[in-house]
């Protein structure tokens, strides 16, 4: 390390120091000259008075011999020492007044080395400080460099595994490409096989259906001769079918656990087959008819819980809408699942078969419904309802109207061969579920305001309220349905129970607790109901993963 004096600002002001006395030495020779004026005034001083004391000599000489004509020469010598005397005190008189302006130029010399002794105290001190800055840029300097240096291989790093990753990358894009090859041939094998399972499951129906023929006319042989000692009271008069006067339910005559979550869908098949949809995805079919649940089937397929479910009129296919923005259609015979239909942007809340069992129609949280054609396995219409679509029923066997109820509190009536609704009602409330009477004429609606409304569809109007105070509706899939024969509507309660109320009388029938038996702390909401289509049973599920299916003894 090098010393003090070896440092470049010393030398630098040593060397201004020798410019400043260069440029600034007249003061040294102000101060001689002045000295020197001293003694010349000093010396003239003298002079001065000798001068003096000689002019009164020769004043008092020359005042002898005025009288007497002096000599000349003598006068003239006087008149020259005069002269020479003027001259001197002139000369003194400019001496004093130059030493004057020397003091002053002094006294400003004076002041002006003060003020730059000042400055180059400052300078000093600002020197002092700036050496520290510059001893510390250095540092920052050097620290920085290696911060450079570690960036530098830092990035060559980098740029090394960013090299290999990018060859890993290439091969692996080549495996991609390989494998998607792979997987085009393996798609279009499995369609291969796909087509001939098809066409396999083709003559199975066929030949299932032949059975099932033989074995409904069976079955309703012996349902003819079970209604043989019925009156002609007990049927219902006008121009649609012939239906038995519906029980009201009063006991639980089957109780069992359906689901492995909450159950949100029950539905019975036109030859008394039970199915029930949950959130654990699957559809279960289950056979009650004996007194116990036996197990007829399980219907996978399904990634999200299954919120509706639905026959077809032979009861052959079953219809499911899902959480994963997808319906199936599964064959009940094989329990195979036949078909998927997607294009819905959110939940599928409800599906129905639409008239034949070759069209379908879904209602979807993404506030559309569809309509499907199960033959070209596509969507063939899309309406566009502006709110989430809770529930839906087709209103005609041929399948060409359509009533949904959503959450912006309104029912809304399409036409199939249009695309908007005409003559929308609005409600109180949300609506949960819509269920028509079998003779069409009336709809029963289940709304979040805690009330059921009864709609006479030929007047597109409100003709019943049911309400009751401990009635209230535990979410927005609570599903509401007529009995066979129109007289009775059933809905399930927040706190388990299912309430019957009377068409007629508009008053509650009966309140089912089988739900709520074990005690407070075990009620769970009563999410679906489903009436038997022969009357005599009434199933209902809730969210405890339980079914009860209610009978009159």
């Amino acid at each position: 390390m090098s010393t003090i004096e070896d440092l470049p600002w010393r030398k630098s002001i040593i060397q201004q120091l020798h410019e400043r006395n260069k440029h600034q030495h007249t003061f040294l020779e102000l101060i001689a000259q002045n000295n020197k004026l001293f003694d010349n005034a000093n010396i003239l001083r003298v002079e001065n008075v000798q001068l003096t004391v000689q002019n009164e000599q020769l004043r008092s000489s020359s005042g002898m011999a005025v009288g007497s004509k002096g000599d000349g020469k003598q006068v003239e010598r006087i008149q020259h020492f005069e002269q020479k005397l003027l001259a001197q005190q002139e000369e003194l008189t400019e001496l004093h007044r130059r030493k004057g302006d020397h003091v002053q130029q002094i006294i400003d010399l004076n002041t002006k080395l003060q003020e730059k002794e000042k400055l180059l105290s400052s300078k000093d001190l600002s020197l002092s400080e700036s050496t520290k800055l510059n001893n510390s840029l250095r540092a920052e300097i050097t620290m920085l460099e290696n911060n450079s240096k570690e960036l530098l291989n830092l990035n060559q790093m980098l740029r090394d595994e960013h090299q290999a990753l990018q060859l890993a990358f290439t091969s692996l894009e080549d495996k991609l490409r390989k494998a998607q090859d792979e997987n085009a041939q393996l798609v279009a094998r499995l369609i291969g096989y796909k087509a001939k399972d098809a066409e396999k499951m083709n003559e199975e129906n066929d030949n299932f259906l032949k059975k099932r023929n033989a074995k409904m006319q069976k079955e309703l042989e012996e349902a003819c001769r079970d209604m043989r000692g019925l009156s002609p009271d007990d049927f219902r008069d006008g121009a649609g079918p012939i239906y038995v006067d519906s029980r009201v339910p009063t006991t639980a005559s089957l109780k069992f656990d359906a689901h492995e979550g909450e159950v949100y869908a029950v539905k019975w098949s036109p030859d008394r087959m039970l199915a029930t949809g949950g959130a654990d995805r699957k559809v279960r079919l289950w056979d009650v008819s004996k007194g116990s649940p036996d197990s007829r089937g399980v219907l996978q397929g399904s990634n999200a819980g299954v919120m509706s479910v639905d026959f077809d009129s032979t009861g052959t296919l079953l219809l499911g809408a899902s959480n994963d923005f997808a319906s199936r259609v599964w064959s009940v015979v094989d329990q195979r699942l036949k078909h998927t239909l997607t294009g819905h942007s959110g939940k599928v809340l409800a599906a129905k078969f639409l008239g034949e069992a070759s069209k379908v129609v879904t209602g979807s949280h993404d506030r559309t419904l569809k309509i499907w054609d199960l033959k070209s396995r596509a969507c063939i219409e899309t309406k566009f309802a502006g709110s989430s679509c809770n529930d839906l029923v087709t209103a005609d066997s041929g399948g060409s109207s359509i009533i949904s109820g959503h959450f912006d509190k309104r029912i809304r009536f399409w036409d199939a061969r249009t695309d908007a609704s005409a003559n929308d009602i609005v409600l109180n409330g949300k609506v949960t579920s819509l269920d028509l009477s079998r003779d069409g004429k009336y709809l029963v609606t289940c709304v979040r305001d805690d009330t059921l409304k009864i709609l006479d569809l030929r007047k597109c109007q409100v003709v019943l309220t049911f309400s009751c105070d401990g009635f209230k509706v535990g979410c927005d899939y609570a599903r509401a349905t007529f009995s066979p024969d129109g007289q009775y509507v059933a809905v399930g309660s927040a706190d388990g129970s299912v309430y019957v109320w009377s068409v007629m009388t508009s008053n509650v029938e009966t309140i089912l607790k089988e739900h709520t038996s074990h005690g407070i702390f075990s009620r769970s909401a009563t999410t679906a109901t489903a009436w038997c289509p022969f009357g005599h049973f009434l199933a209902s599920v809730d969210r405890s993963r339980k079914v009860v299916v209610w009978g009159d003894h």
